[in-house]
């Protein structure tokens, strides 16, 4: 780093500069969204909650998604309506280390809980006889607690490592908020051997559980095929068939935005698949799973039914 260059404190973000006169539409716009997703996922964790027939594996996970799913959009969404309605976009390099922080962690985490909700998943059909004894209460903690473990010390070491880099320069983050590659290219260091190690470590804590929930979905697709009713294969995906479309939503601008290489990478692209990842899969999750599941749909039936409100009118 040249003596002339000073050291960057406040970091500016750029990503929507050119859109001023949308800006209050996009306002209104992310916070519908916004407000949406943190009401369905606060109903979907009271839901399961208050009724006794939810208290199973598979809905201590969902539980456990829809929480993540919270605080991740809460880390990033509510600073850029912020950032829609004032003039100067910016953010401290301690409060963008700390937003990566959450996320990163978060992101992770996700990972592995979904890893963990196709095992239990697998457990069901292909195991259903030894299902409460594989998944007991204490299983089912140990999973969500190693999911955590993972998301924690994987990404704090190693945003501490992109945090401790010098940025220089103008400061300016080409997104609207402190995603991982935006934050390294503004480092007045060579970074290439960090972006190595990134990759590597996204390769082997991303694709990890990618396999083994395609391994999963591979063993359960097989015990479905040699089910001899129609009926009962139905019956059996149908209780995999939310977690598939949250898993292909998830992986699908995961994998595209943390697993390709750096000359691939541009404002634009990395923009849209932000968009895709912190704002729309979280809206999307809890629709999937109040819509497309019937234990679920049935218990908001009986809670709405008992509401003494409905009864008096």
């Amino acid at each position: 780093m040249s003596r002339n260059q000073s050291l960057c404190t406040i970091f500016t973000f750029v990503a929507f500069s050119s859109l001023a006169e949308l800006q209050p539409v996009l306002f209104v716009v992310f916070l519908v969204i916004y407000s949406f997703t943190v009401g369905g996922n606060l109903i979907i964790i009271s839901l399961i909650s208050v009724t006794p027939f939810l208290h199973t594996p598979m809905y201590f996970f969902l539980v456990n998604l829809s929480f993540l799913e919270m605080c991740s959009i809460t880390s990033v969404v509510p600073q850029m309506l912020v950032h829609l309605l004032v003039e100067t976009k910016t953010i401290s390099v301690g409060g963008c280390a700390a937003q990566m922080y959450i996320f990163a962690i978060l992101g992770l985490t996700e990972c592995c809980l979904l890893a963990a909700m196709a095992y239990d998943r697998f457990v069901a059909i292909c195991y259903p006889l030894h299902y409460t004894l594989l998944m007991g209460p204490r299983m089912c903690l140990k999973l969500a607690v190693t999911s955590w473990t993972t998301g924690v010390v994987v990404e704090s070491a190693q945003i501490t490592r992109i945090f401790s880099l010098p940025f220089c320069g103008t400061g300016k983050i080409q997104h609207f908020f402190c995603d991982i590659m935006p934050v390294v290219k503004l480092a007045c260091v060579d970074t290439s051997h960090i972006e190595i190690v990134m990759f590597a470590v996204s390769v082997l804590f991303i694709m990890t559980p990618c396999l083994l929930i395609l391994c999963s979905y591979l063993r359960i697709l097989v015990t479905i095929m040699r089910i001899p009713s129609a009926t009962g294969r139905r019956k059996a995906f149908s209780t995999c068939s939310s977690h598939i479309l949250v898993v292909s939503l998830f992986y699908g601008t995961a994998l595209f935005t943390y697993l390709q290489p750096k000359t691939a990478h541009t404002p634009e692209t990395d923009k849209a698949t932000a968009l895709m990842y912190t704002v729309v899969t979280p809206a999307l999750n809890p629709v999937i799973y109040t819509l497309r599941n019937k234990e679920v749909k049935e218990a908001f039936q009986r809670i709405t039914q008992k509401n003494p409100l409905r009864q008096m009118a």
